[in-house]
């Protein structure tokens, strides 16, 4: 188990990343852009309800909106859903369905943004605790689709990260082995400002983080954006 400062401060250039786990009986869940371009890097999260949005900070600075702007975080069945694309649709329809995480995620493939071919990343959290983190993307010298899942049981002060790129580079290297297992304590506040520390304040764009009370469903967030002087 490591800090999150070792897990992030290192890597210049993690993309998207999706943090779940568990303080004092709370749900911990987090999301970050990281961007290297103006166009990935013109962008704001808003809360609304019990979603969030990514929204343009200037729109008329918007180049292509393919990929960049959707709702990452959503409660879907009691179920909070986070993802880093469009597939958090995917998930949520498939919920309603009754159907599972998995699959969702088997009717999507790694988003198609050559050379670079981004992972798409998922987690799930359900109303006990128990959450799950999922990654679809490309195989190593082939075009099909690789799908991997992992399952945690709640452990107080206990959290998984999985993000999109193993680091910087040009093309981009996919995430790659196990979530990394990590140390939290904190309030939504303390630990959104811990993670903002951590990201690279040159890539950093925008953080949410969200402590849900598993005894009632209430929670409480933090939101961070770099175009808004965060």
């Amino acid at each position: 188990m490591v800090s999150i400062a070792e897990a992030l401060s290192s890597n210049t250039y993690p993309g998207r990343g999706i943090l779940l786990g568990s303080i004092e009986g709370q749900a911990a869940v987090a999301y970050f852009l990281t961007g290297r371009s103006e166009n990935s890097r013109n962008r704001v999260f808003r809360e609304e309800e019990d979603s969030l949005l990514i929204l343009p900070f200037d729109e008329s600075k918007v180049t292509d909106p393919k990929l960049i702007f959707y709702t990452p975080v959503r409660v879907c069945n009691d179920t909070i859903v986070v993802t880093n694309g469009d597939h958090t649709e995917t998930v949520c329809e498939s919920l309603k369905a009754g159907h599972s995480f998995q699959y969702a995620m088997s009717a999507r493939c790694y988003e198609p943004d050559a050379p670079n071919y981004t992972p798409r990343i998922a987690g799930l959290v359900l109303p006990t605790g128990r959450y799950t983190l999922g990654i679809v993307k490309k195989e190593e010298d082939a075009v099909d689709c690789r799908r991997k899942y992992w399952s945690y049981d709640p452990k107080a002060n206990n959290a998984h990260l999985i993000h999109t790129y193993q680091s910087d580079g040009d093309p981009l290297p996919p995430f790659s082995g196990d979530p990394r297992e990590l140390y939290i304590e904190g309030t939504a506040q303390s630990l959104a400002d811990e993670i903002w520390r951590a990201l690279d304040a040159q890539n950093r764009v925008s953080l949410y983080v969200r402590f849900t009370d598993l005894s009632n469903g209430r929670f409480t967030s933090a939101v961070k954006n770099a175009r808004l002087g965060d």
